[in-house]
């Protein structure tokens, strides 16, 4: 048997391909969309794909299991499990077969056998790995995708946060509960190969390490140790309150690749975008408000001068939750970043969908814009220090103080009277901010550090907002001695999230 992962490190996505040498075949499990690269990694072993398998519909990632069987003729296997609403209608068009629990899929001498372990979905699967070819009848590992992490497990609340079936999270983590104790069962042997790692949205406390054991994830998972604690509806109540609690808020791109990946992922066919090389005099031609710029220069150069409209991002996980949560996929895309980030932002922002990247602007050539007519803009940066004094003005100040951490960051100590929305959920709420903030105000925007707000700072801008970002965030407002309330997750009355209490956020 050979197994090889394939590790994201941007999306924190695991794909794994799983082959057996002596029939020159190997499975793929959950592939990304750019599938040059799970291509490559067969042919360097010389082995002929012909399983396509996903554990679940994704939510974080657009898959290319549809691109990736397309290209090589290998059957396409996914859960018949979950009801109507959560079946991969596009497998319907090919060579595929719905599977249950207990299935199996031979791969030559390498058996995978479907288990079904719904809590993240209702429809996931995780999969046993045997070795047959070695005389082996046990398993060597589970493939878990988001079911089990490596310290935590696959959050239950998505399909309502994200997806917005209202009810569902506490179903789910219900569900859960099931999966999880069926999974105790297994030998302490069998290895861990879950789908993310940490930087991941699927789960709110996931490991840096890439893989694991049963007996470990007994032993030190935390919601595993409580549930093996839990006795009676009492425990188990508490185990769905434990995993619900603290879930961070999921990116609103989220329901678009949940839908996506459920209805037919868009195909690439193999082929990333090639964006043209833009001059300064094409940029003062052809640039105009129907182009998205999205620029990961760093936060200086930015801040001081920066085409319209311009998104800002850094590069990892930052730049798919900041474009995935503020570009929309019809948008038209330029690139302002060095050359050598070039195929890795493209690489990216095909994974969540944003296809249209049509132009590339090397940072050197936006210093000649203005030769062309071009005018930039311009964000202000601003100390707490001076944040602190324009918050104790009488009369009230004209300012208003946006709080773009989670939820959960912000119920464990905010900036009096501060609004919260997380970064990542600004697009689907803008008409509230734009209904509650009046014109004349002067937006504060702080995370706990500076680059959330930053990032939530360019995408506020460029919808109309007169915006200020908070140097160095909440934790150098409180080095400067600035008032903090709701700590330890006590309401507080000027505090408030959007349609919530402090307390219920």
């Amino acid at each position: 048997m050979l197994v090889r992962q394939l590790y994201d490190e941007d999306l924190a996505h695991a794909c794994y391909l799983v082959g057996c040498p002596g029939v020159r075949q190997c499975a793929v499990i959950d592939p990304p969309r750019d599938i040059d690269r799970v291509l490559e990694l067969a042919g360097q072993h010389g082995l002929k794909i012909t399983a396509v398998i996903e554990t679940h519909i994704h939510a974080d990632f657009l898959s290319g299991a549809r691109d990736l069987a397309t290209k090589t003729g290998a059957t396409v296997f996914v859960s018949s499990l979950g009801g109507a609403d959560w079946q991969s209608e596009w497998a319907s068009a090919m060579d595929h077969q719905l599977l249950a629990d207990g299935d199996t899929i031979d791969v030559g001498g390498v058996v995978l056998v479907a288990v079904h372990s719904p809590g993240h979905t209702p429809e996931h699967l995780s999969y046993l790995v045997i070795d047959r070819a070695s005389g082996v009848d046990e398993p060597m590992a589970i493939i878990s995708g988001d079911f089990v992490f490596v310290g935590d497990l696959g959050r239950p609340d998505l399909l309502e946060s994200a997806v917005g079936v209202k009810g569902s999270a506490e179903a789910s983590a219900k569900v859960l509960v099931e999966s999880a104790k069926r999974f105790l069962q297994l030998p302490d042997f069998v290895q861990v190969w879950p789908a993310h790692g940490a930087g991941s949205a699927c789960g709110k406390a996931l490991g840096a390490v890439p893989q694991s054991t049963v007996g470990y994830e007994k032993r030190f998972s935390p919601l595993l140790q409580d549930l093996a604690k839990a006795t009676g509806e009492a425990g188990e109540r508490a185990f769905v309150a434990h995993v619900l609690e603290g879930q961070p808020e999921p990116p609103a791109y989220y329901a678009r690749m949940k839908a996506w990946n459920r209805d037919g992922v868009p195909p690439l066919g193999g082929k990333l975008p090639h964006p043209r090389t833009l001059r300064a005099e094409d940029i003062g031609r052809a640039f105009n408000d129907d182009v998205t710029v999205v620029d990961t220069r760093p936060w200086a150069e930015f801040s001081a001068a920066h085409l319209p409209g311009s998104i800002w991002t850094t590069m990892g996980i930052n730049l798919t939750l900041s474009a995935g949560s503020y570009v929309e996929p019809e948008e038209t895309i330029w690139l302002v970043c060095p050359a050598s980030q070039r195929e890795r932002i493209i690489r990216n922002l095909v994974r969540i969908g944003l296809d249209r990247i049509e132009g590339w602007i090397d940072p050197e050539e936006l210093t000649a814009c203005r030769d062309f007519g071009v005018k930039f803009e311009s964000i202000q940066d601003e100390d707490p220090a001076v944040l602190k004094s324009l918050l104790a003005h009488t009369p009230a100040p004209q300012t208003v103080v946006l709080d773009v951490r989670k939820a959960s960051e912000f119920s464990a100590g905010a900036i009096p009277g501060a609004i919260n929305v997380a970064h990542t959920r600004l697009l689907p709420r803008l008409s509230e901010l734009e209904s509650s903030i009046p014109e004349d105000k002067v937006v504060h925007v702080h995370c706990l550090g500076g680059t959330r707000s930053a990032m939530a700072c360019a995408f506020l801008k460029r919808e109309g907002f007169d915006v200020r970002n908070v140097t160095g965030g909440f934790k150098a407002w409180r080095a400067c001695g600035g008032e903090v309330v709701g700590e330890a997750g006590a309401a507080t009355a000027g505090t408030h999230v959007f349609g919530a209490s402090c307390a219920s956020a």
